[in-house]
């Protein structure tokens, strides 16, 4: 595992306010928080990550109060739907530009309540009005060791470089392609790949870990830039385990 601390992967880290406990482990499923962080996750195709997100932080860390998508039709909007969750899907080509999109995707967001936003498998960019709505609360899942292969195709470009070892970034996003400051990582060795569809089987359980953990850290106001290098995110141990003494 690069870039996550091994004690953050074994341990249990608890904050108490009051009745609240935050963890950040395994399984999330006994938890209730006080006031789960209301967040909004963005889409574009089968939602599996949003799948993971559901079965784990929200009604715990997190509530998902939105789901909304690039693509009329993504599964991801009837998994949202199945859970109650209010839905839209905001196509670029039904705006007159992508700033006009992004606009009214952040105003939708915002009337919703939703003060972290994740990406999840979203395959548009976004602006830097957008992300100024949401300062440092915009976050995504990569399917590379960044800063290594960015962008489309990571994992194609990936097996064309020929590595050996693949992974997965959770990291905050800012104005450039998949160049924001990184939260988690890990990694898993696969020197005999050859297809992409076999890396992103190897990647999924990753995937599916590090997004619902790094909500979990985001929530319990664990996430803070490196003082010294505002490039790096750090966990700031003292918040999360506030309280425990």
């Amino acid at each position: 595992m690069l870039g996550v601390p091994d004690p953050l992967h074994l341990r249990l880290i608890e904050r108490h306010r009051g009745n609240e406990l935050c963890e950040v482990a395994h399984s999330y499923r006994d938890r209730r928080v006080a006031d789960p962080l209301p967040i909004a996750v963005l889409v574009s195709g089968t939602g599996t990550n949003l799948q993971a997100l559901l079965d784990t932080v929200h009604g715990s860390e997190a509530r998902v109060v939105a789901v909304a998508s690039s693509v009329d039709g993504a599964r991801a909007l009837e998994r949202a739907a199945e859970h109650g969750i209010p839905t839209e899907v905001f196509a670029r080509d039904s705006y007159g530009d992508r700033a006009a999109r992004d606009a009214a995707l952040a105003d939708w967001l915002s009337e919703r309540g939703a003060r972290l936003v994740v990406l999840a498998g979203y395959m548009e960019l976004l602006g830097e009005p957008f992300l100024s709505r949401f300062p440092r609360a915009v976050i995504n899942v990569h399917p590379s060791l960044l800063p290594a292969f960015p962008g489309l195709g990571a994992i194609e470009q990936a097996l064309a470089y020929g590595v050996k070892v693949f992974g997965v970034t959770v990291h905050f996003v800012d104005a450039g392609v998949d160049s924001g400051s990184v939260i988690l990582q890990r990694a898993v060795e696969l020197p005999d790949a050859r297809e992409p569809d076999e890396v992103l089987a190897a990647l999924r359980p990753l995937e599916h870990e590090l997004l619902p953990r790094a909500v979990a850290l985001f929530a319990c106001g664990a996430l803070d830039a490196d003082p010294e290098n505002p490039r790096r995110t750090i966990v700031d141990r003292q918040a999360i385990s506030a309280g425990e003494g």
